[in-house]
């Protein structure tokens, strides 16, 4: 989702920061003769230009030396003076780095054209923050405002309260108070009514503020929001109930942990989606025309859609629409009791082999795992990783015993380590450990090993069905 505060927005930062030096570089390098009048400029040629190898090696620079001093850090940077400081350090930074890489490459380079490059990229970069600063607060365009229900309307609930309405800036929305003792109108509902209450006003971040004597109920009100899709906070020094782990963080300005904290942190986040556009953008070229053929033997092979939609379970528990070639015939799901069947312990298998479902083009596809090529589209989109936990099933997930979520903490991917170790041959939902490995041991280097891998298990065919 295309937030402030998202990995998204701190990816297009980037590529636009990107942008605007290459822009500050090629003005400058336009305005220099111009400067030729200046008393002290020394006289260079009207036809000066700057090497071509400056541009991507000055784009580069900027963007890591900024990512590193947090300037796409938004929760770092809430604040507009923050946000300027940090820039301000890192542009300052950005240029020393950049004058020495003149110094041990390009020394032609007029010193006057590269101080006007930085000057202008200085006033490039901070001008487009404060104006997308100043629009969403005047004309209220945040996409996406978070809607917060807070547990218990005492003294320190009341204050959240304030904190949320005085900053209405940060996209936080106020929906009211849950608490046993109806004295207050914003009172919407006992703690009881919890789980039906944040569905009903979609709510997505529930904070307890319970006084101590009251906290006998949060174990009964964290286990009863186990499966609902949304962030559970609550302030330091009580409990440390939390789905994945637990971390302090700052809510409307007030510290409180975060049950729900994710498994990867904003720098690991924003390291994972930068992977996943890069690779889906180099496979296009060769998954576009390989796609079109499916789709056309999709077609005269059978009746029915090319693609194959179904509501799936995405990272946190959230919902989501994956796609993928359809494999089946146009009733597979109204035939799904048929080839359903039960292990020894009772756990529902519901793939088998010579699934009578599947149609000759489908069992190509699942054999070599074509029918997943559309799911490049749900890694654009944000909803999907190409390396995590496979997305399941909701009716499947509501058999999940708590500690099985714990897979839902990072994003679910295309292929993952479940794959490149059983695949169809042993049923994700059966076999979480392989997951909660891939959840305690992220890293790129890993993505990295499970895509190769992930060729060799596509290759052998085995358990792909």
């Amino acid at each position: 989702m295309f937030r402030r505060f998202s990995v998204n927005f701190a990816i297009f930062s980037m590529v636009l920061d990107a942008l605007l030096v290459a822009a500050a570089l090629a003005l400058a390098t336009h305005l220099r003769p111009a400067l030729n009048q200046l008393s002290f400029a020394q006289q260079v040629n009207p036809d000066v230009r700057t090497p071509l190898p400056v541009y991507p090696i000055f784009m580069a620079l900027w963007v890591v030396v900024l990512l590193v001093v947090s300037v796409y850090d938004g929760r770092k940077n809430l604040r507009v003076v923050n946000e300027l400081t940090s820039l301000t350090f890192g542009i300052a930074l950005a240029a020393i780095a950049s004058a020495g890489v003149l110094y041990l490459s390009y020394r032609d380079v007029s010193r006057l054209l590269f101080i006007t490059f930085v000057l202008l990229a200085f006033v490039f970069l901070a001008s487009w923050r404060l104006m997308v600063r100043l629009a969403w607060r005047r004309r209220n365009l945040q996409p996406s405002r978070r809607r917060v229900l807070i547990v218990g309307a005492g003294k320190v609930g009341q204050r959240i309260c304030e904190q949320i309405t005085q900053h209405g800036h940060l996209g936080l929305e106020f929906v009211g108070f849950l608490d046993d003792e109806r004295n207050l109108d914003e009172v919407i509902g006992y703690l009881d009514e919890a789980r039906t209450l944040v569905t009903e006003h979609r709510v997505d971040d529930v904070v307890i503020a319970l006084p101590g004597w009251a906290y006998e109920r949060v174990n009964h009100l964290v286990a009863e929001l186990h499966d609902v899709a949304v962030k559970v906070w609550v302030i330091p020094d009580y409990f440390s109930i939390t789905l994945h782990r637990a971390t302090v963080d700052e809510f409307a300005g007030i510290p409180m942990l975060d049950l729900r904290a994710p498994a990867l942190s904003d720098y690991k986040r924003m390291l994972k989606r930068v992977f996943d556009l890069v690779l889906c953008i180099l496979a296009l070229p060769v998954a576009l025309p390989l796609m079109g053929v499916i789709a056309l033997a999709i077609r005269l092979d059978s009746p029915g859609p090319v693609l194959f939609r179904q509501q799936r379970v995405g990272e946190n528990g959230r919902l989501f629409e994956m796609y993928k070639f359809r494999s089946m015939v146009m009733d597979a799901e109204e035939r799904r009791e048929q080839v359903e069947q039960m292990d020894a312990h009772g756990n529902i298998i519901h793939k088998r082999i010579n699934d009578p479902r599947i149609t000759r083009v489908g069992a190509l596809l699942r054999r070599t795992s074509l029918d997943e090529l559309p799911q490049i589209v749900n890694v654009l989109k944000g909803e999907m990783s190409l390396v995590g936990p496979r997305p399941e099933l909701p009716y499947l997930v509501e058999k999940y015993e708590p500690w099985q979520r714990k897979r839902f903490a990072v994003p679910q991917g295309i292929t993952g380590w479940w794959q490149i170790n059983g695949r169809s041959d042993r049923p994700m939902h059966l076999h979480t450990e392989d997951d909660l490995y891939y959840v305690q041991n992220y890293s790129i280097a890993l993505d990295l090993l499970i895509i190769l891998r992930t060729f060799w298990a596509v290759l052998r065919g085995q358990g792909a069905y």
